[in-house]
């Protein structure tokens, strides 16, 4: 692995982490807030694939399940940003995906990943929340994010294109 790719992917993830915590909490919206770690995860897949964005989605989501103010189980995020990482790097094998199918793919992974996370806090009861709050927690995420993407994944997706143009998965 390309040291520059690692070093600026673990700089994108951080960033993303530090204003999900501490600047997005103030425009939470129904109490959730956006979701910028698994928008740098997205346009990591784009761009650079699955494998890729699985073990930074891993690394993202341990980080995520860490960071304060963290209430609940470790590891839940990080199983659910591997499985994003994945489907969405899925999408680079495709060819160039045009921008619509990039926002169709955030808003997959949107869906699947907060799913994913909510199902796990069901299976381990991490809160114990009914399955309408936690489908109202998911339609919110998924207009969160896929509203931030037009900002968001153009400059993800321009610097991990930017960093080894010839090993992108999209050209």
């Amino acid at each position: 692995m390309n040291p520059l790719r690692a070093f600026l992917a673990v700089l994108a993830v951080s960033a993303a982490l530090v204003l999900q915590v501490s600047v997005f909490p103030y425009v939470a919206w129904q109490g959730v807030v956006p979701n910028l770690v698994l928008l740098v995860v997205v346009g990591a897949a784009v761009v650079r694939g699955a494998q890729f964005a699985m073990v930074l989605g891993f690394a993202a989501g341990v980080l995520l399940d860490l960071a304060p103010p963290a209430d609940h189980v470790a590891g839940r995020w990080a199983l659910a940003f591997v499985v994003v990482g994945y489907v969405a790097g899925r999408v680079a094998q495709h060819g160039r995906p045009t921008a619509t199918a990039v926002l169709a793919t955030v808003a997959a992974s949107s869906f699947l990943g907060t799913s994913l996370f909510a199902l796990s806090g069901l299976v381990l009861r991490d809160p114990p929340l009914t399955i309408p709050d936690l489908l109202q927690v998911v339609v919110v995420s998924v207009v969160w994010d896929v509203v931030l993407a037009p900002f968001v994944l153009p400059l993800v997706m321009a610097m991990f294109h930017r960093i080894e143009p010839e090993r992108a998965a999209v050209q």
